[in-house]
Order: C-alpha cells, then sequence, then structure tokens
C-alpha cells in the first residue's frame, strides 16, 4: 500500500514539475514534428545540393544517411525530450539529478541557443520568399533574362527597409502562434499548413513533371553516376541528412515532451524521416523539370530558387500562378521549422512558471533584432567582417559567421553529443522503455550499434571537415 503511495505522489510530483501539456493526437504530433524537419533545408538547399554534387549518386547517400544515422538519431532525440518531459534544460537537468555527469546540461542549453540563433537569419530567408509571392503576383518575372532576375535578387537585398518589413512580419506572425500555445498555437496551425504544404507539392512537381524534361529530370535524381561519388559527396549528403531532418536543433526533444506514452518511437521517427525525404524528392521533381527545360544550370548554388527559377517561371505557361504557389508552398515550409525554432526557449521559461505569452514576445522579439543585424549583411553592413582573424570566418559577414557557426559547428556538435549521451550515458534499460524494444533485442541492437558507433564517428567527421576543410 505504501508502495503504491509512493507511485502515486511521484507521478503527482512529476506532474506539479511540467507546466506541458501534451500534444491532442498522434496525428498531431507527428504533423508538428515533420514540420519542425521539413523547410528550407528540403525546398532550398536540398535542390541545389543535389545539383552541386552529380544528382544521383548523392541522393542515393543521402537516403542511406537518413536510413542509417536519421532514424535512430530521431528515435534517440524523442526518447530523451519523453522520458524527461520538460524542456531540453529541464530534462537534462532531470538527468543529471539522476546520477548522469553536470556536463550533459549542455546538451540543453546548445538545444535552446541552436534554433534560436538559427531563427535570428532563417527568418530573413524566409522574408524573401514573402517578397517573391508579391513579385510573381505582379507579374515581374514576365520574359524576365538572366541578367534581369539577378538585377531583381540583388535589388532586394540591397533594399534594407524592404527586407526589415517582410522579416518583422514574418516573425511576427511566428510570435503570434507560438504564444497561443502547443494546442491553440502549434497544432492548429500544423494541421493547416502541412496538408497544405504537401498538396501544393504534389501539385507543382507533377505539373512540373509532366510540362517540363520531366524523364531527364528523374534520371538525373535516379540514375547515379558512381564515377562522381568523392569523399565530398559523402561529406555533403551527410551534412544535409542531419540539417534537413532536424537532429541536433532541439525541437524533437521539446515535441518529444509532449508526446504520450503510447506513442510507438520507432514508427514515429520512420514516418518523420520517409516524410521529410519524399519531400526533398518532390522538391527535386518540382525544380530541374524545369531548370532542364530552360536550360539553366542545375548546379547553380543557393540562388538556384531566387535567382535562376525566376527567369523559367517567366518564360512557362501559367508562370505567374506556378510563381506564386512555389513561393507560397516556401513560405509554409519555413514557417512550419520557425515554430519549432521557437518553442524550445519558451518551453524553458514554463518550466519556470512563466507566462508562455510574456515569454513568447521577448524571446521573439529578441531574435527579430538580432535578425536585422543578419539582414543589414546584405547591404549596410555587407563588407563587415569581424572575425577575419578566423581562417575559416575571414571572408563571411554577419550573416555568414552565423549560418556557418550554427549549421555547421553548434549543430552537428549537438547531434554528437546526443548520440553519445542516448547511446553511452543513458541506462540501456531506461532507453530501451522509450524506444520500445526490448533489451537485447534486434531492433535494439541495431539502435544500440548505429548510436554508439556509427553516429559519433560520422558526425565527428563532420565537424572536423567542416572546421578545417573538405579532404578534396
Amino acid at each position: 500500500m505504501s508502495e503504491t503511495n509512493g507511485q502515486v505522489e511521484s507521478q503527482s510530483q512529476e506532474k506539479k514539475t511540467s507546466h506541458h501539456v501534451q500534444w491532442s493526437s498522434r496525428s498531431a504530433f507527428l504533423m508538428a514534428s515533420i514540420g519542425a524537419a521539413v523547410g528550407l533545408g528540403n525546398l532550398w538547399r536540398f535542390p541545389y545540393i543535389a545539383g552541386e554534387n552529380g544528382g544521383g549518386a548523392f541522393v542515393l547517400i543521402y537516403i542511406g544517411f537518413v536510413l542509417v544515422l536519421g532514424i535512430p538519431l530521431i528515435m534517440a532525440e524523442l526518447a530523451l525530450g519523453r522520458a524527461g518531459k520538460m524542456s531540453a534544460i529541464g530534462t537534462m537537468t532531470k538527468m543529471v539529478k539522476q546520477g548522469h555527469h553536470p556536463f550533459w546540461k549542455i546538451i540543453g542549453w546548445l538545444s535552446i541557443l541552436v534554433p534560436l540563433m538559427g531563427l535570428t537569419y532563417y527568418s530573413v530567408v524566409a522574408g524573401w520568399s514573402l517578397d517573391y509571392i508579391t513579385k510573381a503576383l505582379s507579374g515581374s518575372f514576365a520574359n524576365i533574362d538572366a541578367a534581369g532576375s539577378g538585377a531583381l535578387f540583388n535589388g532586394l537585398l540591397e533594399s534594407w527597409p524592404r527586407l526589415t518589413l517582410w522579416h518583422s512580419i514574418y516573425m511576427v506572425a511566428v510570435i503570434i502562434i507560438v504564444s497561443k500555445g502547443v494546442k491553440a498555437g502549434l497544432e492548429s496551425t500544423v494541421k493547416i499548413m502541412m496538408p497544405g504544404l504537401f498538396i501544393l507539392l504534389a501539385f507543382l512537381s507533377a505539373y512540373a513533371m509532366f510540362n517540363g524534361k520531366g524523364a531527364e529530370a528523374f534520371n538525373f535524381l535516379f540514375s547515379p553516376d558512381f564515377t562522381k561519388i568523392t569523399a565530398h559527396t559523402v561529406l555533403m549528403a551527410l551534412g544535409q541528412a542531419l540539417f534537413s531532418l532536424a537532429i541536433g536543433v532541439g525541437a524533437l526533444i521539446t515535441y518529444g515532451a509532449y508526446l504520450p506514452d503510447n506513442v510507438s518511437l520507432p514508427k514515429a521517427a520512420g514516418i518523420i524521416a520517409v516524410a521529410d525525404t519524399i519531400v526533398a524528392l518532390l522538391a527535386g521533381f518540382m525544380i530541374f523539370p524545369i531548370v532542364f527545360q530552360y536550360n539553366l544550370t542545375p548546379g547553380e548554388g543557393p540562388g538556384l530558387i531566387f535567382a535562376t527559377l525566376p527567369i523559367a517561371f517567366g518564360q512557362m505557361p501559367g508562370g505567374m500562378i506556378f510563381g506564386v504557389l512555389f513561393f507560397l508552398l516556401l513560405t509554409f515550409a519555413a514557417f512550419t521549422s520557425s515554430l519549432a525554432m521557437l518553442e524550445p526557449a519558451i518551453a524553458w521559461f514554463e518550466d519556470r512558471g512563466m507566462s508562455r505569452r510574456l515569454t513568447s514576445w521577448a524571446t521573439g522579439l529578441f531574435s527579430w533584432a538580432i535578425g536585422l543585424l543578419m539582414l543589414l549583411s546584405f547591404n549596410v553592413l555587407k563588407d563587415f567582417k569581424p572575425l577575419s582573424f578566423i581562417q575559416v570566418l575571414a571572408d563571411k559577414n554577419l550573416f555568414g559567421i552565423m549560418d556557418f557557426v550554427v549549421a555547421n559547428i553548434m549543430l552537428p556538435i549537438n547531434a554528437l553529443l546526443l548520440a553519445l549521451f542516448t547511446g553511452w550515458a543513458m541506462s540501456r534499460k531506461q532507453i530501451s522503455e522509450q524506444i520500445d524494444y526490448p533489451l537485447n533485442s534486434k531492433g535494439f541492437l541495431i539502435w544500440q550499434f548505429s548510436t554508439k558507433y556509427i553516429a559519433p564517428i560520422c558526425i565527428a567527421i563532420v565537424i572536423y571537415m567542416m572546421i578545417f576543410g573538405s579532404p578534396v
């Protein structure tokens, strides 16, 4: 009887320490988590990275990393969040109280700092897509050539008032949604945006495949030329897998804290990884048929979407409608990821008993203010390179520094620490209970081998190469 009372008291105490509500359903959690992963990494970064690295060879390696590393690491993050049932910092503090070394609290802090810092420049790029919706609607792409498209994009970057306007509108929208809470804010938004995103993506991909050079695009993405596989290709595929799946960002730990105990983590991780990969591939089906139809360059780089595709939109039948829907799709994808970037910090404030509405506005406005420096990097401060004494950052302005430090250093370091903690430090029994695999089962042993050995080695190589340079 006393043992039963003790369990009830323990459960009651745990509820008192958590200020968070749970997802109303498994589907709501999945849509939010897929929304956290699906973003500019899929629709903006994946096509040009694939284009620069040989198409099919890159895609094959990328999918391999998603299966071998992505799914196990998603499971690890969700398991950690559900075990703690608090913010990332609260979860790691709880783990330390259970006997783990205080060093591991760094995972909690990075899981808040990485997304918050990332949001400061991510919102700037998302603002570009808002501006381009208005450009498409006004017919600015009509009969535009390469020089005109480049001038259009450069004109946006050079106009700090316009960048500020779109950045501000975007951030206010993100703050309003997050301030409403998990159910009224996050859930209600992703239930509209995620189905809308998939419908738009499916429509635009089908349209592009039938009206552009679909067969050529398919061969480019799925006919690998193994002679093009280099160490650089492997490195970029691994980095893109981590970036695209939002591993190490902190969102999955936070969303996992809102997750009921009856949700299967292996199934959830598989759905998230597969959905994210499908979006990336559909982005390729949407973009490359147009690229090949109008003799554009698939390896154009980061300017592929904003400087190159408008040329095609200006020539193709129904190009204005396609352009509007394309940049609306890009905005939807960025927005759901941005919600997940702000939420980890707000969850921490809620752990401390603070008002969600107040902290959402305070934290969001802080991110907005730093974002002003990021957008000024394209005009007023474009020649300001404060870390020129550091070789790897010598030619980067504030935007470039923030992007490099967050995406290439902090994010993979946090992913590495998560793999080490869940694979080595966390008890096998505790992790087994969370990922729904019995100890010594085949599923658990495969997960453990990937998390303990493969993931740390691969991520460490990515970090080294990102800092000290690619081997080729």
